[in-house]
């Protein structure tokens, strides 16, 4: 039997930052990973075909590049490989009259193109741009403080004191509001709406759903101001330089090794034993980082003290589904709108808020969408290391999708289960992208698809293809997630740990809960 200080469950980056910072400080730390490799959703592989270097789920290091975690270890990772590529032009979207519109870190740039719209609106864009400088270090001071906590209360108290009541009013309409309410309430055009409202559908807020002006917001003002950013060599760096960083530091990486449960002493975790029948011993802390409704459906035993906490957990919504098509190309597509569009990262195939509001709703009553939401992406424009020689490969993310089919709305597919009908939906996925970049389709030199179900089978986290690890709609948000009164990581077991998408501050590849998580711990220095 081996004894640490914390064994973390699972090697996803938010595992890993937790185990980077508690190690930092001292601690004995053991990663366990039921998979042969650590990354969780952030891993760049050779999916299609050789010399093709894809990554699998997440594309976007934005929030990692911004993170506290970052900025805390940003030498040390560099030192040890991680490469990241900033990009200029972030993200656009097309239309169905073949233009498009879209948002760079050059003001002017931006403004302009939207000017050619609506004067009014380039002007707004402006107005809610020069807005954004003071009250983005609030936003992301909130979002980077646990909640609750002291921390969080500060933050407001300064926002207060700074931009007074008027301005906490308006954070909080904001924080509650739609996206089409948001967004109708600051610009005239339906492109500029459509564009910005894309982001939503990264989540899980169509343009009618409360809560939903938050990500577009910030993806559009934070893009405006700082760029995107994406890894050198694909998304995969971060984990690479951050497994490497945890083994300096005396931490300890087992791959490979799932762990069959938590063992529990007299209301205190106290190891684990994995599937190979060896256990270990956890001194201080034991930390998942798998979804809540793994850890408490499979790794614990069940306790009548926990039963109400279990059934609310059981409770615990997923988002909707996703799927990814890994594309192999002989060139970039030549997208009808302009040559321009090969030079951003994202190209959103969201013409319209109509549409957003019928995907959301097809993929809700269980149909295949009839048009989904497509997110373009385009790496190797960018980062050319990532295939061979003029070649290139697409990163298309589908959005939003059933987990369970119930049929088709447009009637055409025929199954009702994902392995049945999934070449068929990424054949309509393409026939989509076709209509906005004639000659697609014949630049595809290998291709792989991956349904909702493969998501999970790849990464159980990934229920039903869900890559935020449950819905952030309001009542699983902020202070109730994943429950009301355990948004602090904490569980009513002793000295057993959450962090994780599933945790506040939620989905993306910021590290945010592990690295509060190991602050909390550990102490902050």
């Amino acid at each position: 039997m081996t004894a640490y200080d914390a064994v973390v469950i699972g090697a996803g980056h938010n595992g890993l930052a937790a185990a980077i910072h508690l190690a930092a400080q001292g601690w004995s730390v053991a990663v366990v990973e039921g998979c042969s490799e650590p990354g969780g959703a952030v891993k760049t592989r050779e999916l299609t075909l050789p010399g093709f270097r894809h990554d699998f789920a997440a594309m976007n290091l934005s929030m990692f590049a911004g993170s506290p975690f970052f900025a805390t270890y940003k030498d040390e990772l560099i030192a040890h490989g991680l490469g990241l590529v900033p990009v200029r032009r972030c993200f656009a979207s097309v239309f169905r009259d073949g233009t498009c519109l879209g948002v760079s870190t050059d003001l002017e740039e931006t403004a302009g193109a939207i000017g050619a719209l609506s004067s009014e609106d380039a002007e707004a864009w402006r107005k809610l741009f020069g807005e954004f400088g003071t009250d983005a270090p609030h936003i992301f001071g909130l979002l980077g403080s646990p909640m609750p906590s002291l921390a969080a209360a500060k933050v407001v108290w300064k926002a207060w004191r700074e931009k007074g009541s008027g301005w906490l009013y308006d954070t909080a309409r904001m924080l509650l509001a739609s996206p089409r309410d948001f967004l109708d309430a600051r610009f005239r055009h339906d492109k500029i709406k459509a564009m910005m409202s894309a982001w939503g559908l990264h989540l899980d807020f169509a343009p009618d759903v409360a809560g939903g002006a938050l990500f577009p917001y910030l993806e559009s003002m934070a893009n405006q101001a700082f760029g995107m950013v994406i890894g050198r060599g694909g998304a995969g760096t971060i984990i690479k330089a951050m497994t490497a960083l945890l083994k300096t530091k005396g931490g300890e990486i087992l791959l490979g090794t799932p762990v069959e449960r938590i063992e529990v002493s007299k209301g205190v975790a106290t190891g684990v034993t994995l599937a190979d029948g060896r256990t270990i011993t956890a001194r201080k802390a034991v930390i998942s980082n798998v979804h809540p409704k793994l850890l408490f459906g499979r790794l614990m035993s069940a306790d009548p003290a926990r039963e109400a906490f279990d059934r609310k957990i059981e409770k615990f919504r997923a988002g909707p589904g996703t799927m990814m098509i890994h594309l192999a190309m002989d060139g970039l597509p030549d997208w009808k709108a302009g040559a321009v569009l090969n030079s951003f990262a994202y190209v959103h195939v969201a013409p319209d808020l109509a549409m957003m509001s019928r995907v959301y709703a097809e993929a809700m009553a269980g149909l295949l969408p009839a048009e989904p939401v497509l997110v373009v992406g385009q790496p190797t424009a960018l980062d050319p290391s990532r295939a061979p020689d003029g070649r290139h490969v697409l990163w298309v993310q589908v959005r939003v999708l059933p987990a369970e089919i119930q049929g088709d709305a447009s009637g055409t597919i025929v199954g009702t289960h994902w392995d049945e009908v999934k070449n068929a939906y990424a054949d309509r996925v393409l026939d989509i992208l076709e209509i906005y970049a004639p000659g697609a389709k014949a630049k595809i030199l290998g291709r792989a698809v991956f349904s909702p179900i493969d998501l999970e089978r790849e990464n159980p986290n990934l229920i039903g293809g869900d890559n935020l690890s449950g819905s952030h709609h309001l009542d699983q948000n902020f202070l109730f997630r994943p429950i009301a009164g355990y948004s602090r990581y904490r569980t009513p077991v002793k000295s057993l740990y959450l962090c994780g998408a599933s945790t506040w501050p939620g989905a993306g590849t910021g590290a945010g809960s592990g690295f509060m998580l190991a602050k909390m711990l550990a102490g902050k220095r």
